[in-house]
């Protein structure tokens, strides 16, 4: 038995000796998880708002923070979906708040590390699976059986039907696996997703399965559509942060689709002829390190100019880090810039835009530090690119 397996056995553990501790909470609530690769934080968050907007009580967590009841708590640098324990407590505190909902988005490493044992979901959410986190599943097909232990312990699934993930839950019912009794499908061209005329593609999606989540719960379609045009995107989510004679844009992407989704969307909606795209971002050490040469190819693809730097390099090294990318870039004949700082690369990107370019800043958003060695350092991007632009534009 690998130390992978044992670490699973312990946090099982966990999280069975939690639910004992708080009584099995979840069985008090109608709980909806949402996971998937890209996506579920602003899905996370839309599905709480169309719920709080139709006078639903409910509580959430997501990457972002957790709102239980009317108290917001901080869940850690990095986290998304906390510890079985911590989880546990949160939902606990929801039913004691009054929470007829909870909201919780979830990670594949916590649905195979059995630290969600003993929440049974009223609905699965996956919005799509693409390549990320093969360090820790090892092959795309472990990554998705991750992920499709959320749907098989959920009531109704919900899934992407335009992700290749729909044709994998399709094909588990099929071979009398662990599927759920009902699939709910929602695509791209949903019904009603008209009205919202600035929705960028990806964000179709993400509206589109918090509809039909909504609509499974028994909420009328004109109060969905209602409380959508109320929603804010969560921050960090395509978040325009200045926006004069150039725009600076500061969003959570870092994954190759993230990149796919945002880049060409960003050009559509903000460029002309000749606007630039400067991008600037990196990779996580100790993280997937497959993906980093598609990130820098689709960047170099959508991007005019290029900046590499850190992004929580924990103790890798930077320059290697940035190489990895950087063929990717070289991959489609374009050059790139290393600025090991973080704050020097924005800096220099915002230093050198000019009337009508965009700084697209990814992978940081709304995280409030950066790892370097083992060491966390405080970081505010959104703080970083205003004081930044104080000092250069008087």
């Amino acid at each position: 038995m690998n130390i992978q397996k044992l670490k699973n056995i312990y946090h099982l553990f966990q999280a069975i000796s939690a639910n004992v501790f708080y009584g099995f909470p979840s069985k008090k609530l109608k709980v909806i998880g949402v996971t998937g690769t890209d996506g579920k934080t602003t899905t996370t968050h839309l599905i709480y708002h169309i719920l709080k907007s139709t006078g639903k009580k409910a509580s959430m967590i997501s990457t972002v923070y957790a709102q239980i009841g009317k108290k917001q708590y901080d869940t850690g640098f990095h986290v998304t979906t906390p510890s079985a324990f911590t989880v546990q407590k949160l939902i606990f505190e929801a039913y004691k708040a009054g929470s007829e909902f909870f909201v919780l988005e979830l990670t594949s490493h916590r649905l195979e590390q059995n630290q969600l044992w003993g929440i049974k979901f009223e609905i699965g959410v996956l919005t799509n699976i693409t390549h990320e986190h093969l360090d820790y599943h090892g092959t795309y097909e472990e990554y998705c059986k991750a992920k499709l232990k959320l749907l098989s312990n959920s009531r109704v699934a919900v899934v992407n039907e335009d992700d290749e993930s729909y044709k994998i839950v399709q094909s588990s019912r099929q071979k009398g696996g662990q599927a759920p009794f009902k699939v709910q499908s929602y695509n791209s061209k949903f019904k009603g997703l008209e009205k919202f005329l600035e929705l960028t593609k990806f964000n179709r999606y993400n509206y589109a399965a918090a509809y039909t989540v909504c609509k499974e719960l028994e909420i009328e379609g004109k109060n969905i559509f209602k409380a959508m045009k109320t929603f804010q995107l969560p921050k960090g989510r395509w978040d325009l942060v200045y926006d004069k004679d150039f725009k600076v844009m500061i969003d959570f992407a870092h994954t190759s689709n993230a990149f796919l989704q945002l880049l060409p969307e960003v050009r559509k909606k903000y460029l002309d002829k000749t606007g630039r795209i400067i991008h600037v971002f990196g990779a996580a050490g100790l993280r997937d390190k497959s993906k980093r040469y598609s990130m820098g190819k689709i960047s170099a693809t959508y991007s005019d100019v290029i900046i590499l730097t850190e992004e929580d390099y924990r103790i890798e090294n930077l320059y290697k880090i940035c190489e990895q990318i950087g063929n990717g870039i070289k991959s489609v004949h374009k050059s790139y810039t290393i600025i090991e700082n973080r704050l020097d690369a924005i800096k220099k990107a915002i230093s050198i835009a000019l009337l009508g370019d965009i700084v697209v800043l990814t992978g940081k958003a709304h995280e409030k530090s950066l790892c370097r060695g083992k060491i966390e350092y405080p970081w505010d991007e959104k703080e970083a690119v205003e004081k930044i632009i104080k000092s250069l534009i008087k």
